[in-house]
């Protein structure tokens, strides 16, 4: 078994981060800035292209749907993305939540 870098595990945790905060948001939707602004009040300082990368990386997965309007990206959590962030569902390269998460 291979241990992963920190960097690893931190891209991880980022991306289950965002998922939360989608599966927390009304409507399972939230634009960028409210993102980058919930994965920094828990602990990830993220440029907005790391967020951008981020958000597409998930939407290649299946995970969230995104949207732009006026500028503004907006990500929607998908049934699939929902599992993840609830620990029903597992995918490579997002951290899977911890008991009483």
């Amino acid at each position: 078994m291979s241990t992963k870098s920190y960097s690893e595990m931190e891209t991880e945790d980022r991306r289950l981060v965002l998922l939360r905060a989608l599966e927390k948001a009304v409507m399972y939707r939230a634009n960028m800035f409210l993102l980058r602004d919930y994965a920094e009040a828990v602990g990830h300082t993220v440029s907005a292209d790391r967020l951008a990368a981020d958000l597409a990386w998930l939407k290649e997965q299946g995970l969230v749907t995104l949207h732009t309007a006026e500028s503004v990206t907006v990500a929607t959590l998908t049934e699939r993305g929902r599992d993840v962030a609830t620990g029903r569902a597992e995918v490579p390269g997002v951290q899977r939540p911890h008991p009483g998460y």
